[in-house]
């Protein structure tokens, strides 16, 4: 229930324009944090703003932003048209999302504000042209925004009256630092500054010296993920490698966590091997892959919030991009180094209604856990974060705990209970998988992604118009064999499935073809946890998590 005394959007003396997009977004009441950080900003203060994932951090900025530009020109003088606001991110996802939240606050408003996102570097001649008709507010990654300054495409110095730094923590980790120090020399001496984080760490105490001017810090008092009523984790020892993928498949394919899922791992070469394995199992996944152009990672999201998959496979932003500091180096930590250091997943990316994270690979950091697990219980629906740990991880299971509950509280990662003697009959096939899995599979697998990339590429069309023979050449190479698939691996007999598992197995559902164009319907995400529900002791599965 809502504090009676909370302050709602419409008493904060926004424009009716804004409330009416507000009101259309379905938002009643401001997150915590936008109910503390809008009438701060919107009284000319800097703010320093802690928050975890999936609170509402952008609309917490973009809303102020937005007020104060109408304000501005509907009650100052009359000023030339120019860049007043500057949004900076550390991936180009996020620049995406972030221009998407300020199209939607601005809906009724988008003759008198106007916003460019300038974070992809392939499209530079659009962006120039854009940027010459001074859209007000632009957002990019730091790189792209210093990139335009120093061409004279972007002029800040006599016109910026707002700078935001959203997700703060990863703008040095990701190597951006020089650029921010560059960049800000070509900003005035004045202005309104705002930094966005998930995390307080070092870098975060750099930033703010650079960039804020006598800052007011939020930092709440709220959990940095929902409560146990809302998210539920959960961590299974798995005594082998093979247990894991064992463990794996028999959740997915005896429909134990339903609804969509995201499969956390570490490394670019482990997403492929785990994508070829459920292939054998007709369970059908996507790799959001670094290495592939930015449309083609939004194209893959786009497929799996509308239901074309129900499982992604993707490494966090820590693998995807530069090293954080104090990385855990683990395991086969080669096999990303061709990833762009300006794509990840594991912050602020818009994928929708995600029932279950599995962290089938613990996490690198304990921060890198949070933003993992806020992948889903958004927006009030429920989740679950399920992480796999061997034996000789589960003292740095330890420090996640530490960071999640803190001393003398209950431990938040409770013991997902399984008897693996029950799915032993499933072994067999789990092997039988692994090895069709190989090296040389998994590079095929990568190559053919390339190949197809290739083809289908915009930018290559001239070229290939040009040289037809290379086109030919291409499309008629040897054909490319990831991994033979065994059909028989599709189906499940009977005789294998645990007795107390019986009455919860249900057939896959076909999933929508590539090719369709229909509309899909949204649906509420699922309670992963349905499966254990309306139960009587007598036939509690053995699965159920306590």
């Amino acid at each position: 229930m809502a504090d009676p005394e909370s302050l709602g959007f419409e008493h904060m003396g926004l424009d009716p324009r804004l409330l009416q997009a507000v009101a259309d977004l379905g938002w009643s009441r401001p997150t915590l944090i936008q109910e503390k950080a809008i009438p701060l900003a919107l009284e000319g203060k800097d703010l320093l703003a802690r928050a975890r994932t999936g609170s509402g951090k952008t609309a917490a900025y973009a809303i102020p932003m937005l007020q104060l530009l109408l304000h501005r020109k509907t009650t100052g003088p009359v000023v030339e048209q120019a860049v007043r606001g500057v949004v900076l991110v550390p991936t180009k996802e996020l620049a995406r999302q972030a221009q998407s939240m300020i199209q939607q606050l601005s809906a009724y408003c988008s003759r008198d504000v106007r916003v460019a996102n300038v974070s992809a570097a392939e499209d530079s001649a659009s962006q120039r042209a854009v940027l010459m008709e001074k859209p007000d507010v632009v957002v990019g990654t730091p790189s792209r925004i210093l990139s335009h300054l120093q061409q004279d495409n972007l002029k800040l110095r006599d016109s910026l009256e707002l700078l935001v730094v959203d997700e703060a923590d990863l703008i040095f980790s990701f190597g951006f630092e020089e650029e921010l120090k560059s960049l800000l020399c070509h900003l005035p001496r004045i202005y309104q500054a705002f930094l966005m984080s998930a995390t307080f760490n070092e870098d975060i105490q750099a930033l703010k010296e650079l960039v804020l001017h006598n800052p007011v810090t939020l930092k709440l008092q709220e959990s940095q993920l929902p409560g146990s009523d809302q998210l539920q984790q959960f961590q299974v020892v798995c005594e082998t490698e093979e247990d894991k993928f064992l463990l794996l498949y028999a959740l997915l394919k005896l429909s134990l966590i339903r609804g969509k899922s995201l499969l956390f791992v570490n490394t670019l070469e482990r997403s492929y091997r785990l994508r070829l394995f459920l292939e054998q199992f007709s369970i059908p996944t996507c790799v959001l892959n670094g290495e592939l152009p930015l449309r083609s990672r939004c194209h893959i999201i786009s497929q799996f919030n509308q239901g074309f998959y129900d499982c992604v496979i993707a490494t966090d932003a820590e693998v995807l991009g530069a090293p954080a500091k104090g990385k855990r180096q683990g395991r086969g930590s080669k096999g990303n180094k061709a990833s762009d250091p300006e794509s990840g997943v594991a912050r602020g990316i818009d994928f929708h209604h995600v029932s279950a994270v599995l962290n089938f690979d613990l996490p690198s950091t304990p921060e890198a856990y949070i933003h993992r697990a806020g992948r889903t219980a958004r927006a009030n629906n429920p989740g679950i974060v399920l992480t796999f740990v061997l034996p000789t991880e589960q003292s740095y299971l330890g420090k996640i705990e530490e960071l999640l509950c803190g001393e003398g509280e209950a431990p938040v990662l409770l013991p997902y209970q399984f008897r693996m003697e029950e799915i032993e009959g499933f072994r067999y096939r789990c092997r039988d998988a692994m090895r069709s899995v190989t090296k040389q599979s998994i590079r095929e697998a990568r190559l053919k992604e390339i190949k197809e990339e290739l083809l289908h590429s915009e930018k290559l069309k001239t070229y290939f118009e040009d040289n037809p023979r290379d086109l030919q050449l291409l499309r008629h190479d040897l054909p490319l064999h990831p991994a033979v698939v065994k059909p028989h691996l599709g189906h499940v007999p009977d005789y294998l499935v645990p007795p107390a598992l019986r009455d919860l197995v249900r057939p896959h559902k076909k999933r929508k073809k590539l090719s369709s164009c229909r509309k899909v319907k949204k649906v509420k995400t699922q309670n992963p946890l349905h499966n254990f529900k309306h139960r009587g002791r007598k036939s509690r599965p053995t699965a159920m998590p306590s």
